[in-house]
């Protein structure tokens, strides 16, 4: 494997960042979660405007232009001959002292890798995912903004420690005040008649790229979709649910705190969205290695 650090090439043993990097002190950093499909890069712009968003929220300057960003993150897909696979680029703070202060920091460090990735079996999307609700609350966006893809994923590692030894796929996030956020790793999404709904951006949710992709889609399909404020009465009197994420795409929600979501099997407007978004990601994308 090769892996891309501030302008060279390295092996996976030998690709080292020091460990007075801010990004692994406190954080202090950006990434994203990238899909390949067929050798080409799934909605790249999306990606990378969330990418520069998510650094000027935090006033970190991403020290590559965007055409050289994008050219040295595809050079490190070609170099590990990727067709399908996930690509993790990371921007943190770069190296400082033990303080916090980020003007200590004269030089971000950017990182990539481009490998494989499988969150869950097959058969839990054939079957459709059991999820709980969390005790942990979401950050409120008051405090932490969850809207900022941070290398700062605390929150969600709390969430996801809660799993360990349960019977489920994932983890519902509440907010503060007791409205549906998201899950650890991905948005979340019911279906009620035609209508499609999916927590409100102002709750604190991420952006999702695999979110907007799935609006679009549903919108074509005739769909009412909305972004609102939803509580548990809403989930578990649903027709369906499903779950979206750059890594999980789209997995049907069939179960949430032990209640059955409509039939208890991924339901047919769920069924339909997900081969939809399969022949959209298949089809459309950045090639990697010219034109296809």
């Amino acid at each position: 494997m090769q892996i891309y650090i501030d302008g060279e090439f390295y092996k996976e043993e030998d690709a080292k960042v020091s460990v007075f990097d801010h990004g692994l002190l406190y954080g202090d950093g950006v990434f994203e979660g990238i899909r390949i499909y067929s050798g080409r890069v799934f909605e790249l712009d999306a990606h990378i405007d969330r990418l520069y968003a998510s650094a000027l929220a935090l006033a970190l300057d991403i020290p590559l232009s965007r055409t050289d960003l994008i050219e040295a993150m595809m050079e490190t897909i070609r170099r590990n001959e990727i067709l399908d696979g996930y690509v993790r680029l990371v921007v943190t703070r770069g190296k400082g002292d033990l303080g916090l202060n980020p003007n200590k920091c004269p030089k971000p460090t950017i990182f990539c890798i481009a490998d494989g990735i499988t969150l869950y079996p097959k058969e839990v999307y054939e079957r459709g995912f059991k999820v709980v609700t969390l005790a942990t609350r979401r950050n409120d966006p008051q405090a932490i903004n969850p809207r900022i893809k941070s290398l700062n994923y605390l929150n969600n590692v709390l969430g996801a420690l809660e799993l360990r030894g349960c019977d489920v796929n994932e983890g519902l996030f509440l907010t503060t005040s007791g409205y549906v956020c998201e899950c650890t790793a991905d948005n979340f999404f019911l279906v009620k008649g035609r209508k499609l709904m999916t927590p409100h951006p102002a709750l604190g949710a991420l952006g999702g790229i695999t979110r907007a992709t799935v609006m679009r889609l549903a919108d074509s399909m005739g769909l009412q979709v909305e972004e609102g404020f939803y509580t548990l009465y809403d989930v578990y009197n649903a027709e369906e649910a499903f779950l979206t994420g750059t890594a999980a795409e789209v997995g049907p929600v069939v179960e949430v705190d032990k209640r059955p979501i409509g039939a208890g099997v991924p339901g047919p407007v769920t069924k339909e969205i997900i081969a939809r978004f399969h022949e959209f990601a298949l089809s459309t994308g950045i090639p990697i290695y010219g034109t296809p």
